[in-house]
């Protein structure tokens, strides 16, 4: 009974939100929206060998290699149904993502993407919020769609890039 008694008096209390309480009474109203997670990027020094990984034994839908010389990326879409996975790997020597594994040999999470319904009215919002984009204007990404990537010191040590929807 010494150790039931220790059990039930070291139990923590558990704290349950009241449904009344609406995470959006403090959120301010902004003129766009955050969508859904498009994707997670992930740099790999050997794409073949990561592409084979998803395809080949985990068993995924993979795209096929996709150049993006305005970002200095090779690129390949993993499908996951709710989302996606994005290898990058370099394309020449001034690639991010040269830089990215000459600090991660092994690679690792490169950045998140989240959809916006409007980006140009993000860039503006973010700006005043003192949220730093890495770009003045906002280039195709490799889904055709416009992009913008926020600084990592400004959003907790994480890339963010925001893709328009």
């Amino acid at each position: 009974s010494g150790l039931l008694t220790r059990l039930q008096t070291s139990a923590p209390t558990i704290r349950t939100l009241s449904s009344s309480n609406s995470f959006s009474q403090n959120i301010p109203s902004c003129l766009w929206k955050l969508g859904r997670l498009n994707h997670v990027a992930i740099a790999v020094p050997d794409l073949e060998k990561a592409q084979s990984l998803y395809k080949d034994v985990l068993g995924a839908q993979v795209s096929e290699t996709v150049a993006l010389p305005e970002h200095g990326v090779y690129t390949v879409f993993v499908e996951l149904g709710n989302t996606k996975l994005e290898l990058l790997h370099p394309l020449g020597e001034k690639s991010p993502i040269a830089s990215f594994l000459q600090k991660n040999k092994t690679g690792g999470m490169h950045h998140i993407c989240i959809e916006v319904d409007d980006i140009k009215a993000a860039m503006t919002e973010l700006k005043e919020k003192k949220i730093r984009i890495l770009s003045e204007e906002p280039k195709i990404g490799a889904h055709g769609k416009p992009v913008i990537f926020l600084h990592p010191k400004d959003c907790h040590g994480v890339l963010v890039e925001l893709e328009q929807a």
